[in-house]
């Protein structure tokens, strides 16, 4: 029999992997170290994780106590600001003078202009004969908010001023139904607090003639955002009836009614003794739901009793109090799972050959592309040659991630400047070849004696005179933009009248709305509108933003309005349209240079995309701004233009005045969008087809 070959014998003895079984105690230190590690980390996680647990629920429920009950005093004071101010508006309005003497038509203009300008959500406003107990005018149509008896009031004023004692306010728990009505099924729009405020009004001579009832509700802001401690608001008055509630079909049930009616009652309790405090309710908003509420007390806003009160509630979800705790115990999960690999890979980290470390950089650099760039290679190696490869790798892996996302960026780059240059060079040469082509044959037509007459020549010399025009104004486009593009533009601004500019853009678009039959809602404003701006470049932005809005409406109507809102010093020019609207995705990019709408608006209305770039960049050089808004396709487009506004006395004394078609003969009504943009609209004698129902 042959012996065997000592060598390989020896070898085989000397290997790595037969050491390693030859030695069990070195493979049973590591399992024994492993495994008293596991047994003493993880208790101590586990409690731990148990009392960090504890502390940040508590915590939580403590910073939402805190913040509801705050959020519930804050909500309170809101609603009483919000009735005194309802209350002073309508004292105020109630002394007018329109409506002690004015005509019926007068009253109604004035109940709709304080329907706007008041504070609150006004759903209605009546100014109702106390005799017959009917509205004289209204704002909604209603037959009557409220019912009045001229008992209510003297028949004569007490006073010389009228004082909020007069003003009569009833809480609606129906749209139609004060409180304490009997009503079919009670709700209120959205659940909110529904008043009806009413004053009396005295005609010249001092007789009681009308009253004057507003219908409001006093919106309070849901923050529906999850882990938001604002809370809903929910209002009871002193007897438990819910006059607010997020749920509408709660409003006018009272607190014993409720799933959790002991704790509301002992809330209202609290509440009207003087506390201000934090409790938790059950199926309060929803079934099986459990709610934290904070809670406080305001004397009753209508009623004349200061014992009276209402309870204001802040009400959130359990889950919004305790929003971050799962996020804490995700959290501590992650490291517990993190400390138990740490122990493990440390365990493991002692009986590693001093080939491991080796076998990880190759590991590592043959699998980088699958890894991806984020991880990183350990450098934390007990030889010093293996942590400076390991940051050699590192610092290569980073260039060349850096390398191929530059390049990356660069293609995608390329490749949308590629795909704009290929869609501004077919929309320019249509653009171009369609007047080109025009003063061909017209010129042609004439050249070659196919006229009639000379009228007829005329007529063709003019059209192509008009395709010349247009031919210059879109290389002029161009060459503006390639001027703003290298910075050599430069605006010469001077202070002027914003009024007659843009009087002047609407009389040049009077042909082109005439002629698509859009109605035109326009005023100019009474007041100077003074800017500091460039005129014609002010006026190229103007006219270009007007001219859009007349060639993307085919129906419907155009309105303009330029006002200085109160409270700023800015000149806002506001021009919507009816037309074709533009999706929400597609509005910013329309600023960007050679980029349109779809191809198909592009293909009807034509254009290079130029205008609403070069008019940003010429806003941008006189310290303007122009924005764009759309609801979406086929509702409209509104374009804002605002400008600084600058003191009317550095005007010149002519350029004050605005030169004016409106004519005191000229009937000037109001007409409302399906948006809700009222404007004035121009009579017949001044604009055709503006009373023209499209």
């Amino acid at each position: 029999m042959a012996k065997p070959d000592n060598s390989i014998f020896h070898r085989l003895l000397r290997s790595p992997i037969l050491n390693f079984m030859a030695e069990p105690r070195e493979s049973s230190f590591r399992r024994i170290l492993l495994s008293r590690i596991l047994l003493l980390s993880v208790p101590v996680l586990l409690v731990g994780e148990y009392v960090t647990y504890r502390k940040a629920r508590s915590s939580l429920l403590e910073t939402a106590r805190q913040n509801l009950t705050e959020s519930a005093i804050r909500k309170g004071e809101r609603i009483g600001e919000a009735i005194e101010a309802l209350q002073a508006n309508l004292i105020t309005a109630s002394d007018t003078a329109i409506l002690h003497s004015g005509s019926k038509e007068e009253s109604q203009q004035f109940l709709e202009q304080l329907q706007q300008q008041l504070p609150t959500k006004i759903q209605c406003i009546q100014l109702i004969n106390l005799q017959s107990g009917q509205p004289v005018n209204s704002t909604c149509g209603e037959p009557g908010i409220v019912a009045l008896s001229a008992s209510l009031w003297p028949q004569q004023p007490t006073q010389l001023l009228p004082s909020r004692s007069s003003v009569r306010v009833t809480t609606l728990l129906h749209p139609k139904s004060p409180l304490g009505a009997q009503t079919a099924a009670p709700t209120t729009p959205n659940g909110q607090l529904q008043l009806v405020l009413s004053a009396p009004v005295y005609n010249r001579a001092g007789r009681l003639r009308y009253a004057l009832s507003i219908q409001s509700s006093l919106y309070q802001q849901r923050n529906d955002k999850q882990g938001s401690l604002y809370g809903s608001t929910v209002v009871i008055d002193q007897d438990g009836t819910i006059l607010e509630h997020p749920i509408a079909d709660r409003v006018g049930r009272n607190i014993a009614e409720e799933t959790d009616a002991a704790r509301l009652q002992s809330v209202l309790k609290n509440a009207l003794a003087g506390a201000q405090d934090f409790l938790h309710i059950y199926d309060f908003e929803s079934k099986n739901i459990e709610s934290v509420v904070g809670y406080t007390a305001i004397q009753n806003p209508i009623s004349k009793n200061p014992e009276d009160k209402w309870v204001i509630l802040a009400v959130a979800s359990i889950d919004n109090a305790l929003y971050g705790l799962e996020e804490i115990k995700q959290v501590m999960f992650n490291l517990i799972l993190g400390l138990l690999a740490a122990n493990l890979l440390a365990t493991l980290y002692i009986s590693r050959d001093l080939a491991r470390p080796l076998e990880k950089l190759e590991d590592y650099a043959l699998n980088v592309q699958g890894r991806g760039g984020s991880e990183r290679i350990p450098s934390n190696f007990k030889i010093r040659e293996f942590n400076h490869l390991a940051l050699a790798l590192n610092t290569m892996v980073d260039r060349l991630t850096a390398w191929a996302e530059q390049v990356e960026s660069a293609w995608k780059e390329a490749q949308a400047a590629n795909q704009l240059k290929s869609e501004f060079l077919a929309n320019t040469s249509h653009e171009l070849r369609t007047p080109l082509n025009a003063i061909i044959g017209c010129i042609r037509l004439v050249k070659d004696g196919c006229c009639d007459d000379e009228e007829e020549e005329r007529e063709f010399l003019q059209r192509a005179d008009d395709a010349a025009i247009h031919l210059l104004k879109i290389i002029n486009e161009i060459l503006d933009l390639s001027k703003i593009e290298a910075g050599t533009l430069t605006v010469v601004t001077e202070p002027l009248d914003m009024r007659s500019l843009l009087q002047e853009v609407v009389d040049m678009q009077m042909v082109q709305l005439d002629q698509k039959g859009l109605q035109l809602h326009w005023v100019p404003p009474t007041e100077p509108m003074p800017v500091q701006a460039d005129p014609a470049k002010l006026k190229q932005v103007v006219l270009n933003v007007v001219s859009n809005a007349i060639k993307f409406t085919d129906v419907g109507s155009i309105s303009i309005k330029m006002e200085i809102p109160s409270g700023t010093n800015k000149v806002i020019l506001t021009v919507r349209d009816t037309g074709c609207g533009v999706p929400p995705e597609q509005q910013q990019k329309l600023f960007r240079p050679f980029v349109m709408a779809d191809g198909t608006r592009t293909r009807k209305h034509g254009g290079t995309g130029l205008g609403l770039a070069i008019s940003r960049k010429l806003m941008e050089l006189m310290a303007g701004t122009i924005t764009l808004y759309s609801p979406g396709t086929g509702k409209g487009t509104t374009v804002e233009i605002a400008m600084p506004a600058i003191a009317a006395a550095r005007l010149s004394g002519s350029g004050n005045e605005i030169p004016s078609k409106i004519s005191d003969a000229d009937s000037v009504s109001v007409a409302s969008d399906s948006n809700g943009y009222a404007s004035p609209v121009l009579g017949e004698t001044n604009i055709p087809n503006a009373s023209k129902q499209q």
